[in-house]
C-alpha cells in the first residue's frame, strides 16, 4: 500500500533487522523444545497454529480485551468524519473505526494489514481532547497502518507471549506435580524454562528497541500530515497526565497492550517500567514535535 505519508526508510530497516534477529531466535527456541520435549509435531503444531491464530485475530482479540466495537458513522460521525479526511489527505483506504466504553484515554490500531486495519478509540479519549487534538491522535494512528508497523509488531509480539507461556506451564507442571516426576523430568522442565526465558528477555528488549522508534516515526508521520504538531504534543501532554490519574488496578487490564497503545498505561511513580516502556518519554516525544514545529514554522513550537 502506497499513502502520503512521509516514508521512514529507518523505521523500515529496524523492522527488517527485529523480525530476522526475533526470526532466527524463535528457531532456535522451537529448536531447543523439540529437544527437550522430544515431541516435533507437537511443538510445531501448536507454535504454528499459536502464530497464525495472532496474525489472524489479532483485531479481535485487541478488541475483545478492550471493549471494543465497532461503530458506523452515524453514531459516532465526528470520529468517522475525521478519520475520513485523514484517509483522502493520506491517500490510504480507511480502516474500520471502532470505539471501546472505557475511560482510560487512549487509541490504538491493530490489523495484519491495511484492508484489515482497525483504528479504536477509547471514550475517555474523546472525550478529553478537541477536534484538533484527536485528528492528531488518529493520524498517528493511520500512520502506523501507512508503515505496516501494526503486523510486524503483532507478529515480534508472537515470540515474547509463547516464551512467557512456556515458562508460566513449566512453572506450575513444577509446583504441582514434582512429586510424582522423576529426576530427568525436572532436569528437562527446568531447561525449558531456562530457554523460554531467555528467549522472553531478548525479545523484550528487540520490541522495546523498535516500538520506541516507531512511535516516533508515528508521532513525526502524524505531524507531517495534518501539519498541526503543537495539536499533537498537546493531546500527548493531556492523555499522559489523566493516564496519572487512572486508577492503577484500571491501568493493568489494559498494560497487556501497550506496544499499541498511543501513549503507554503506566501510572505515576512507575520509575522501572518507565524505563523498560514501549514508549519514549513524554519529554523525548515534545521535544520532537517541536523540532517538526520548528521546520513547518508553526508559531509556538511544538509545546502546548
Amino acid at each position: 500500500m502506497r499513502s502520503r505519508f512521509e516514508p521512514d526508510r529507518q523505521l523500515t530497516m529496524r523492522m527488517v533487522v527485529t523480525m530476522f534477529l526475533l526470526g532466527l531466535v524463535y528457531v532456535v527456541f522451537v529448536g531447543a523444545l523439540i529437544v527437550l520435549l522430544k515431541s516435533v509435531v507437537l511443538v510445531i503444531v501448536i507454535a504454528g497454529g499459536l502464530l497464525i491464530a495472532q496474525y489472524w485475530f489479532s483485531d479481535r482479540i485487541a478488541l475483545y480485551a478492550m471493549r471494543g466495537r465497532f461503530v458506523t458513522a452515524e453514531e459516532e460521525p465526528q470520529l468517522h468524519g475525521i478519520i475520513d479526511r485523514l484517509c483522502a489527505t493520506a491517500d490510504m483506504p480507511k480502516p474500520r473505526v471502532a470505539v471501546s466504553e472505557m475511560d482510560l484515554p487512549n487509541a490504538f490500531a491493530t490489523g495484519r494489514n491495511a484492508d484489515h486495519a482497525v483504528i479504536c478509540v477509547t471514550t475517555g479519549l474523546q472525550r478529553r481532547l478537541t477536534t484538533e487534538e484527536l485528528e492528531g491522535v488518529l493520524a498517528h494512528e493511520l500512520s502506523h497502518v501507512a508503515h505496516r508497523d501494526v503486523a510486524v509488531i503483532t507478529i515480534a509480539s508472537f515470540l515474547g507471549v509463547i516464551a512467557g507461556l512456556v515458562v508460566r506451564f513449566a512453572f506450575y507442571s513444577q509446583l504441582f506435580g514434582g512429586r510424582s516426576r522423576d529426576q530427568n523430568t525436572v532436569v528437562v522442565l527446568a531447561a525449558v524454562m531456562a530457554v523460554s526465558a531467555l528467549v522472553y528477555a531478548i525479545s523484550f528488549l528487540l520490541i522495546r528497541a523498535l516500538s520506541r522508534y516507531r512511535e516516533l516515526a508515528a508521532d513525526r508521520a502524524g505531524a507531517m500530515l495534518t501539519a498541526k504538531p503543537a495539536a499533537l504534543a498537546s493531546a500527548l501532554t493531556k492523555v499522559s497526565g489523566d493516564i496519572a490519574r487512572i486508577p492503577t488496578q484500571d491501568l493493568r487490564t489494559s498494560q497487556a497492550f501497550n506496544a499499541f497503545f498511543f501513549t503507554p498505561a503506566l501510572g505515576p511513580g512507575t520509575v522501572v517500567a518507565n524505563l523498560f516502556s514501549t514508549h519514549p518519554s513524554l519529554e523525548r516525544r515534545l521535544e520532537a514535535l517541536a523540532e517538526i514545529s520548528a521546520e513547518l514554522g508553526e508559531p509556538g513550537g511544538g509545546t502546548p
